[in-house]
């Protein structure tokens, strides 16, 4: 009977290993957090988190650039605003506005889940949106290609009232 008890600890305890390992968002998040905080570590004086503010973020994301990998043409390239030039280039390589943008995204969410507050959050400034927008526009131009913004689907409400998934997934605070 004891090996039974010990077989059950065992399938107990693995679940609860399962359980534990964290989602490939939740991995990122807290990869990129340490990135930054390595990032603020290394300046010269070191910048405590406490301290951090916009322009260390805007600093962080253009020394990230230096990793990208995608190709943004400058204007006065012969291939700017052409989406499939047909050959090579000395364009620099960018990180792509869409890694950023969710890169802000992680890191927003990562200084809240660690103690920081909403209103002091630098991942959420007004000069990170400002940021973020014209890296989308310059890219967008770069490849000819306007970014358009996707449009939200109408919801259609049918005067039922809302469905128990509706309601249960949608939080309210009072």
């Amino acid at each position: 009977m004891s090996s039974e008890r010990g077989k059950d600890i065992a399938e107990e305890s693995s679940d609860h290993q399962q359980s534990v390992t964290p989602s490939r968002y939740e991995s990122q998040k807290r990869r990129d957090w340490n990135t930054f905080g390595q990032y603020l570590k290394n300046q010269r004086p070191p910048v405590a988190l406490s301290q951090c503010n916009s322009n260390h973020v805007l600093d962080f994301l253009r020394y990230l650039d230096q990793f990208g990998k995608t190709k943004v043409h400058v204007q006065g390239c012969m291939f700017y605003g052409q989406p499939d030039p047909p050959a090579p280039c000395t364009c620099p390589l960018r990180q792509a506005w869409g890694s950023l943008d969710a890169l802000i995204g992680r890191l927003r969410a990562a200084y809240e889940e660690n103690g920081g507050s909403p209103e002091t959050n630098p991942f959420a400034s007004g000069a990170i949106r400002v940021y973020l927008r014209e890296v989308r526009d310059c890219q967008a131009k770069a490849r000819g290609i306007p970014y358009k913004k996707k449009k939200k689907k109408p919801t259609s409400s049918q005067g039922k009232g809302s469905t128990a998934d509706e309601s249960s997934s949608t939080m309210h605070f009072s």
